[in-house]
């Protein structure tokens, strides 16, 4: 089988890794890549955004299916081209991706389905802003209504600091969506989807704050560590049934079936999990420790999502212990990052690559803010916690930066559900 994944991330690079294991898997290709895919698949320049140009893509290379990674091509209807070319895509069409490229729809379908979420409203006037700020907090949460690839979000107690970031996405023309905040620990579960069964992945917990602690801005991710020590017997069972089932009939009913990964981020309240938010595609960092522990081949799962025979498929199975990913950001990240920098240690196993380039005379260098997600794996949390650590230490990038935290408070049995 020829396989085209479209993106150019850590996320991608540990799909590609995935699918490089299977023998099904004959020819590999990644679009645009990076400097870590290259090293396993053919790469090609292509401009993501133009679903039209990533169908001719597809059919140039003659893939037999094409797996999208990243959100944006999908709301831009990426996964619609390909398949009107006849070839299986893995990703939801650009109606059923409006799930994440637009929070009042998801708002919208979460209420129809009854399933449990933050209580919201949207901002879309300035003038309007400062009574809607006064029905929320003491927490103020405010969102920016489209895709903000996981950093445009305002979690805070200081309504002048709520109102200058609502106030920000306003002025740039984006509407504000106001949430109640919900108390708990937060969780990811991706679930593949073909248009109505649905099949679990591991849960999973990410870090979206630059610093230990989980201090400073919001960021697309830095870190995370599958599965959970610390979640409460049958919560995936629950998640399945009271949330993310709800919202695939729900989407179908409306016209809209959802064909690809659907990912659900939870905050596990006193009255239950409850929605975050739901994003179309494999979420990053999160990918990177939940692919390191699975066990079936990819291939036939993605194949089996694109073309709606899930239901046959056996049930994913997975490598006891835990992994853990750490991301190396560059300098400035998540403001203006610095490029161009080279980096040593970055090709051992378990590193993989985000915002890379391979320069003309070999060298490895830094092209983005998310450089590296360093994966570690181990028999227990703490041991693949060690074992991210020891590689985060071989790698070198002048400025670079990485939390010293990630999954430490899971290991030392710190977190509970709520």
């Amino acid at each position: 089988m020829r396989v085209l994944v479209i993106g150019s991330g850590a996320r991608e690079h540990a799909l590609v890794l995935a699918l490089s294991h299977d023998p099904a898997v004959t020819a590999l290709a990644c679009a645009p890549g990076n400097a870590g895919t290259a090293a396993l698949a053919e790469s090609y320049g292509v401009d993501v955004t133009e679903p039209s140009a990533l169908a001719d893509l597809a059919v140039e290379w003659r893939a037999d299916l094409v797996v999208v990674g990243p959100e944006m091509p999908l709301v831009a209807g990426a996964a619609d081209a390909v398949r009107e070319v006849g070839i299986a895509c893995f990703g939801p069409s650009a109606e059923a991706s409006r799930i994440e490229g637009s929070k009042a729809f998801a708002k919208d379908v979460m209420a129809a389905a009854g399933v449990p979420t933050a209580h919201a409203e949207i901002v879309d006037n300035p003038a309007k802003l400062d009574a809607a700020l006064r029905r929320f907090g003491p927490t103020w949460v405010v969102k920016d209504d489209g895709l903000a690839a996981g950093k445009g979000v305002a979690v805070t107690d200081d309504l002048a600091a709520a109102r200058a970031h609502a106030m920000t996405l306003l002025e740039d023309g984006h509407p504000v969506l106001l949430e109640t905040f919900l108390d708990g620990s937060e969780a990811s579960l991706f679930c593949l989807v073909d248009n109505t069964t649905v099949v679990p992945l591991l849960p999973a917990q990410d870090f979206k704050r630059v610093g230990d602690g989980d201090a400073g801005p919001n960021t697309g991710g830095m870190g995370a560590y599958a599965p959970l020590p610390w979640a409460p017997a049958g919560l995936v069972d629950e998640v399945v049934a009271k949330i993310v089932q709800p919202v695939v009939n729900e989407l179908a009913a409306r016209g809209r079936p959802f064909s690809g990964l659907l990912y659900a981020g939870l905050a596990l309240t006193s009255s239950g999990p409850q929605v975050i938010e739901f994003n179309c595609r494999f979420g990053d960092p999160e990918t990177q420790a939940v692919l390191a522990l699975l066990r079936t081949p990819l291939t036939g799962l993605l194949l089996a999502t694109a073309t709606g025979t899930l239901a046959a498929h056996p049930a994913p199975e997975w490598s006891d212990g835990a992994a853990v990913t750490v991301v190396i950001a560059a300098e400035g990240y998540p403001g203006f990052a610095r490029s161009g920098d080279v980096i040593t240690g970055s090709e051992s196993d378990g590193i993989l690559h985000a915002g890379t380039r391979r320069r003309e005379d070999g060298a490895i260098v830094s092209s983005g803010g998310r450089v590296l997600s360093v994966v570690g794996s181990g028999d227990t949390l703490p041991a693949a916690r060690e074992e991210a650590y020891r590689k985060v230490a071989l790698v070198h990038l002048a400025g670079s930066h990485h939390r010293t935290d990630i999954a430490l408070r899971a290991t030392k049995g710190e977190v509970t559900p709520l």
